[in-house]
């Protein structure tokens, strides 16, 4: 006959292995739930710190031209290029100017579809040197948005920018020339679902 004590203890014992798995199983979870999380929230905290910062050569977004001009100059370069999976000619309308700190430049690029076919494009930028970015702003640009195309089109794009006036307390790190540099990508066609067709009246 067994003990009933033995059992008990038994009993007790089981149910301290089951509440031990079930603490280790909800805390791996949460780990694991903490850990999607952050991944998510990384992209849109690394672009609020690229942003901020202009780590990485990212430019910063004006709302509005600085309060004065400096006497200072600096030279600044552009440079256009396109994946090779858009068929666009992109190019800037000059190459370089120099232009005096805090004053707002206007810049023309010219852009064609060399295809009979719509297609978009979306523009990636950054600035050279890396440390200029957080001094280079842009208060209008045509890389803020999706541009699309119609075939054959050709097209002028603007980007409005100045150059921070603090460039020139910056010292030995200030640059003689700072390089912007533009990327455009294809973007792909979004589909409308048949239902939201039918919403609109196109169905």
């Amino acid at each position: 006959m067994d003990d009933p004590v033995v059992q008990r203890d038994e009993t007790a014992e089981s149910g301290r292995l089951r509440r031990r798995d079930v603490w280790v199983a909800g805390s791996a979870g949460l780990v694991a739930a903490a850990m999607v999380g952050m991944a998510y929230a990384a992209v849109p905290l690394y672009d609020w710190f690229c942003r901020t910062t202009g780590f990485g050569g990212t430019t910063q977004v004006a709302v509005a031209a600085p309060s004065g001009i400096s006497d200072e100059t600096i030279v600044v370069r552009f440079d256009a290029n396109v994946d090779p999976g858009l068929p666009w000619l992109f190019r800037p309308d000059v190459t370089s100017k120099t232009v005096r700190l805090g004053e707002v430049v206007t810049m023309e690029y010219t852009v064609v579809n060399q295809v009979a076919r719509p297609t978009t494009g979306m523009a990636s930028y950054n600035v050279a040197p890396l440390n200029s970015g957080s001094y280079f702003h842009k208060i209008n640009c045509f890389c803020f948005t999706d541009q699309p195309m119609g075939p054959g089109e050709t097209r002028k794009m603007t980007v409005v920018f100045y150059v921070d006036p603090a460039l020139a307390k910056a010292g030995a790190a200030r640059p003689n020339t700072i390089t912007l540099s533009y990327s455009f990508h294809r973007q792909q066609q979004v589909l409308r679902a048949p239902l939201e067709d039918a919403r609109a009246g196109r169905g």
